[in-house]
């Protein structure tokens, strides 16, 4: 299996933006961010209109960040998307971007959480793109931001954490993808939805209610998203939420049991997610699952670039 196309990697002096695809959020809220890639990594950062723009909850109305996601898409000086933050909204405007520019001069699409829908959807196009730090959180942790940069800048990095007793040992290869469980379940049946077979999945989600964990669990399973996995990571599952009757099963039991039955490694516990380590993940790219005893290892292809 071969990586999905990978968008040329950044040097310095290149222009990238900024744009807010979802919830809502101040200049004030990233400017460290940008203050880190100019003076850091080298880089001119273009603010977007939708950076400060409100609309309810939306960083804008869906005109708004659809216009200016569609603006840097089409721009070619623009090296690099950044989603500001996440919240909700990006599966609003997905279906209405022009990706014909694009095509022609893939750049790095950046983001996590509600960014997945974005994520799907270019994978499905077949290019790679970074789930990682957004400018709204790079600040609250600093490697990871790192992972994020050895990944824009055409670098790569291989993965080790200590592997615990629940995990299920075993190797796989193929191209790793996944994010947001909520945004995967709900993106099944649209034209982001992603075939799973022979991939590594990685998963993780924030605030969801056990029983939810369950349901979504139980929809990737009857779409058949779990059956031929090469493997399965589980990251952050942060701010698990109970109801007052409750659920009885943790959300690692939950996990355990839609995937009993299959013979593929599953690592629980990476740290990607909503915690304060996030590491990037070039989605679309091959990589190498290694759960043992000991150590749980992800390493990924380096592959000529666009």
């Amino acid at each position: 299996m071969n990586s999905l196309t990978t968008p040329s990697a950044l040097k310095k002096g290149d222009k990238v933006a900024i744009v807010a695809l979802a919830s809502k959020l101040t200049l004030d809220d990233i400017q460290s961010a940008i203050n880190l890639m100019r003076e850091q990594w080298g880089l001119e950062v273009i603010v977007g209109e939708s950076v400060g723009a409100a609309y309810f909850n939306f960083a804008g109305t869906d005109s708004v960040r659809l216009n200016d996601f569609q603006k840097q898409l089409d721009n070619q000086e623009i090296k690099a998307i950044f989603s500001a933050r996440g919240g909700y909204g990006s599966s609003r405007i997905i279906d209405n971007v022009d990706f014909t520019e694009f095509k022609k001069n893939p750049k790095w699409i950046i983001g996590f959480s509600d960014i997945t829908a974005v994520h799907c959807q270019l994978q499905a196009m077949g290019f790679q793109s970074l789930h990682a730090p957004m400018p709204k959180t790079f600040m609250r942790n600093y490697y990871s931001v790192q992972t994020l940069e050895i990944f824009l800048f055409g670098k790569s990095i291989d993965y080790k954490i200590p592997s615990n007793n629940i995990n299920k040992e075993g190797r796989g290869e193929g191209q790793i993808i996944g994010g947001n469980l909520c945004m995967l379940a709900h993106l099944i049946g649209s034209v982001a939805d992603l075939d799973t077979d022979g991939k590594i999945l990685f998963i993780e989600d924030v605030s969801e209610y056990l029983y939810n964990i369950d349901r979504m669990m139980i929809q990737l399973k009857r779409a058949g998203k779990l059956k031929n996995l090469a493997g399965l990571i589980v990251g952050d599952f942060s701010d698990v939420k109970e109801n007052d009757e409750p659920f009885g099963k943790t959300f690692y039991e939950i996990i355990e049991e839609h995937t009993a039955e299959y013979n593929y490694p599953i690592c629980y516990d990476f740290p990607v997610g909503h915690e304060s380590v996030n590491w990037a993940i070039p989605c679309g790219r091959v990589a190498t699952l290694i759960v043992d005893s000991q150590e749980v290892s992800l390493e990924f292809n380096l592959i000529a670039q666009a």
